[in-house]
Parts: structure tokens; C-alpha cells; sequence
């Protein structure tokens, strides 16, 4: 899988470090609540467990898993696939591995909202730069990352290379 890479963006420990300062933030902002944080299945998993390994306050945890792309472009539609945690007068975090068009996180921020969440805030990994078609952007961040193809610790192309330990670039002639 290597071999696909065409450059490493973040490192093992840059990503390491970047999550605990994440994880401080939310201690710091959730220290009087029990958030529930939910993770946005497949890609976010890696990324969540190391986040929630790290926050120290008390907290709970729970996944969705929706669908919106198809190899790598966005298909303009958010589904829910299956269950739908209950958000009920709850703090939630939503969690994913990357904030790219925004469609996905919007729409689930909107939903848990009309389902009584108390406050709906959003923890992303990456952030992608230039690709925003919704307005709205996260309130904890790990990296801003150029408009690219990128791979690794949950991302993937055609539910490859998650398996990463580095988040890097994938060369085009892998997906074109």
C-alpha cells in the first residue's frame, strides 16, 4: 500500500498529537456534562478511538453510519444507514475523519438537533480546504488538508488502505 502513497501529510505522531490536543480542548469545554460522542462510520473509527483514549472526563460513545460517496466523489445525498443513536437532551459530539463538502455532517447535525440534542458540536480529523458546499464548519479540528485524494488512519479509496497508520496523498493513477 505504500507504493500508492504519494507523500505523507501526517505522521503517526503528528496525528498523536494533534488528537490529545483535541481531546484537552474537550475536556476543558465538557467538564460540567457527559457528552455523547458519535462517530460517523466506517472512516472516523481509528481517529475516534484514539480521541475518546484520550479525553478524561467522563463521556459516552455511540456510532451512525450513513453513505455519501461513491470512490471518491460525493454523491450529493446523505442516507442513514440503520440505527440512529438516541441524542435526547444530550451535549453530542459528532465525530468524523473528514469535513470535505460538509453535506454529511450538516444534514446529521440537523437531524440530531430536531431530535432534542441539547447542543450538536463537530470533531473532525481533516478539514478539507476549497471543497465547502454547506455552511458549516467544525469546532474541533485536527489538520486543514489541501484539496487532494488523501488516505489513511480510517480514510480510504474504495475501502482501502484505512488500515494506514499515516494519513498521506493517493497517487492518481491509483483512482483515475
Amino acid at each position: 500500500m505504500n507504493k500508492d502513497i504519494e507523500e505523507v501529510l501526517y505522521s503517526e505522531e503528528m496525528l498523536s498529537n494533534r488528537i490529545a490536543a483535541m481531546a484537552s480542548d474537550i475536556d476543558k469545554d465538557y467538564n460540567k456534562s457527559i457528552p455523547l460522542v458519535i462517530g460517523i462510520l466506517n472512516g472516523v473509527a481509528p481517529f475516534m478511538v484514539s480521541l475518546i483514549n484520550k479525553i478524561t472526563i467522563p463521556m459516552n460513545m455511540d456510532f451512525i453510519k450513513v453513505k455519501s460517496y461513491s470512490g471518491v466523489s460525493s454523491t450529493g445525498t446523505v442516507s442513514i444507514i440503520g440505527y440512529v443513536p438516541d441524542v435526547k437532551d444530550r451535549d453530542v459530539i459528532l465525530c468524523d475523519d473528514i469535513l470535505d463538502t460538509g453535506r454529511t455532517i450538516f444534514e446529521l447535525k440537523e437531524k440530531f438537533l430536531s431530535l432534542g440534542a441539547k447542543s450538536v458540536k463537530i470533531a473532525v480529523l481533516l478539514n478539507k480546504i476549497g471543497t465547502r458546499v454547506m455552511d458549516i464548519e467544525a469546532d474541533y479540528k485536527g489538520f486543514d488538508v489541501p484539496n487532494k485524494f488523501v488516505v489513511g488512519f480510517g480514510l480510504d479509496y474504495n475501502e482501502l488502505y484505512r488500515n494506514l497508520p499515516y494519513i498521506g496523498v493517493l497517487k492518481e493513477e491509483i483512482y483515475k
